[in-house]
């Protein structure tokens, strides 16, 4: 029932989370070079605080992101059983409905 809307959006996610991971891990090591660059380059402790601060929220905002991709990716296939389970115990549960009425 779904699955005709379903597979082309399971196929797109499926072929964008490899290249979602490189693109996330490269972004985030640039970020974190360039934030690095700046913590060593700042003179003054205020400057120091700002730039190590922002450096510790970048690397666990990265983090993040890649172990939520990381987890959506080895749990596609569960998604994909889960969804396609409800799906048919729906149409079943819908067939026993209409022909459990009776007719007028």
């Amino acid at each position: 029932m779904f699955d005709s809307v379903a597979s082309p959006i399971i196929g797109l996610i499926n072929s964008l989370l490899g290249p979602l991971l490189g693109i996330v891990g490269a972004a985030g090591a640039i970020y974190c070079v360039i934030l690095g660059v700046k913590f060593a380059k700042a003179e003054e402790q205020q400057d120091r605080e700002k730039a190590k601060q922002a450096l510790k929220n970048a690397i666990i905002g990265f983090v993040l992101i890649f172990v939520l991709l990381l987890a959506l990716k080895l749990l596609m296939p569960a998604l994909i059983n889960w969804t396609n389970a409800s799906a048919g115990s729906q149409v079943i549960n819908s067939g026993a409905i209409v022909s459990a009425t009776p007719a007028p």
